[in-house]
């Protein structure tokens, strides 16, 4: 049996599994402290870790941990939420700690490796994966294999800089259409940072009559309006409590600005997925993660039309997006194929 760890800002999850059925024989759960940094989450694997590796007998752990990680030496090379985990050595610990080797792999990855395998990509020879949340990556298996294993960084869907003149390394698809990235936008649109303009709503660009479009504008504000008073009712006038999931309430409720900013998150992720199925040609694209539970009609369905406005025209109907089939276990199960199918190096022992 293997054992699958995701490691994340705000969760640990341990699961068991044999890695070819998909389903987990034991799965554990608990919430990290950041404030007791790597010590504190290495304290909580010790104690979970070890009572399920001597139940189920594992000969093998899978780290799905989020951030970048260097595979071939089984380190961890940060923690953009956790304090600590710089240039630890987690397959060595994992060795000391619970007596048995491990492999590491960034959590987007395993993820994809699990969809692949287990999910909404099972029984596709090539498999895009994209998840957005709090922030916005990606990962791509062909064959059953991932690519880029062994490199720095791949397929990073959210840190493409989108236009010329994104010169900055701040500047990502991320940046505009992760969970923050929403929540940013609306709460600019609140604070008069960013104004709709005359292109912002439907019918002004074919307004021709000078009375006509003045009573489009009045409207328009006038909207306007009423969306901001909604999303400041809704966020109990605290911009902090202002999130993605808020504005999607909204944007259901029909609220205008919170549709404008959804639509524009859309339409960056579909510019953002063309250019991968360009280059890639996967066979299917796998979509999870919290804001992809906005649901069909505001994210699914505007999702695709902006993939298909922007991808190359003979790859157009060779593809299908697809939601994420694994939910909130998708690293687990990821992490636990990771384990199952380890080569074995000189590193992790």
């Amino acid at each position: 049996m293997f054992l699958g760890i995701e490691i994340g800002g705000t969760k640990l999850q341990l699961g068991v599994g044999d890695g070819r059925s998909g389903e987990l024989r034991a799965l554990e759960r608990a919430d990290i402290d950041p404030q007791r940094g790597s010590a504190g989450i290495l304290e909580q694997i010790r104690q979970l870790g070890s009572d399920l590796v001597r139940t189920h007998g594992v000969t093998q752990v899978g780290f799905g941990f989020g951030g970048p990680v260097d595979t071939r030496e089984g380190r961890v090379i940060k923690s953009h939420q956790v304090p600590g985990w710089e240039n630890f050595h987690l397959a060595s610990w994992c060795r000391e700690s619970l007596g048995v080797p491990a492999i590491l792999g960034n959590d987007c990855d395993v993820a994809t490796l699990a969809e692949a395998h287990f999910g909404a990509g099972q029984g596709r020879r090539s498999v895009l994966f994209m998840t957005v949340g709090t922030g916005v990556g990606g990962g791509f298996v062909h064959d059953g294999q991932l690519l880029g294993s062994g490199r720095p960084a791949a397929c990073e869907i959210g840190h493409l800089r989108p236009g010329l003149h994104a010169a900055e390394s701040d500047q990502t698809v991320e940046s505009l259409a992760s969970g923050w990235g929403i929540a940013s936008a609306a709460q600019a649109r609140l604070t008069g940072e960013v104004t709709g303009g005359p292109n912002a709503w439907t019918g002004a660009a074919r307004a021709t009559d000078r009375m006509q479009l003045q009573q489009q504008l009045a409207d328009a504000q006038q909207a306007d309006a009423q969306s901001i008073e909604d999303l400041l009712a809704r966020c109990h006038q605290n911009l902090d409590q202002l999130t993605a999931r808020v504005v999607a309430e909204a944007a259901e409720a029909g609220n205008a600005i919170a549709r404008r900013v959804l639509s524009h998150a859309c339409q960056v992720l579909g510019w953002a997925v063309a250019q991968a199925v360009t280059l890639l040609a996967p066979e299917v694209v796998v979509v999870g993660g919290g804001v992809s539970l906005i649901g069909e009609s505001l994210f699914f369905q505007p999702l695709r039309q902006e993939v298909a406005r922007y991808v190359f025209p003979p790859l157009r109907d060779s593809f299908s997006i697809e939601p994420a089939a694994l939910g909130e276990s998708v690293v687990v199960h990821g992490a636990v194929w990771l384990a199952a199918h380890a080569v074995q190096r000189p590193q992790a022992s």
